[in-house]
């Protein structure tokens, strides 16, 4: 079963088109975008990072929907749920986590797009925690993350 879209008053988090790789790719590429990522992606990892969020929407009942906004982008990043791969204390363990391209920084999209995810994983998946984690120094996901 794939995961639904979800849609909230200027945001529908959806499954990814191919229409969407560049524009991925452009942002994976901006160092302000990663700046808390070990490097930037090129655009080879940066489409393969998609096609496997891909497999992952249609196979599953959550992942990391594609955001458009809507009447402004018709794509700006992703916004969903995640299983991490590495090793903490914290594991095994469901992530919120969001990645949106700099030009729509500032504007509540993050934390509009991830109010909506944690009211589905919650209300709809019924998950019993969702976790969010960031580098101690990452003011902007903080803030997000005390916002939500």
């Amino acid at each position: 079963m794939a995961a639904p879209s979800l849609k909230t008053s200027r945001l529908l988090l959806r499954q990814w088109h191919d229409k969407d790789l560049p524009l991925f790719a452009t942002m994976n590429a901006d160092p302000q975008v990663m700046e808390f990522f070990p490097a930037p992606l090129d655009k080879r990892a940066s489409d393969e990072l998609v096609f496997t969020i891909q497999a992952n929407l249609k196979t599953s009942l959550f992942g990391l929907w594609a955001v458009e906004i809507l009447d402004v982008a018709r794509f700006a990043g992703f916004i969903g749920l995640s299983v991490p791969r590495l090793e903490a204390p914290f594991m095994p363990a469901i992530e919120i986590a969001w990645r949106l391209a700099l030009e729509y920084w500032g504007e509540g999209y993050a934390t509009e797009g991830a109010q909506a995810v944690l009211k589905y994983g919650f209300e709809v998946l019924k998950l019993p925690e969702i976790i969010a984690f960031t580098a101690a120094i990452n003011l902007r996901s903080i803030r997000v993350m005390q916002r939500i």
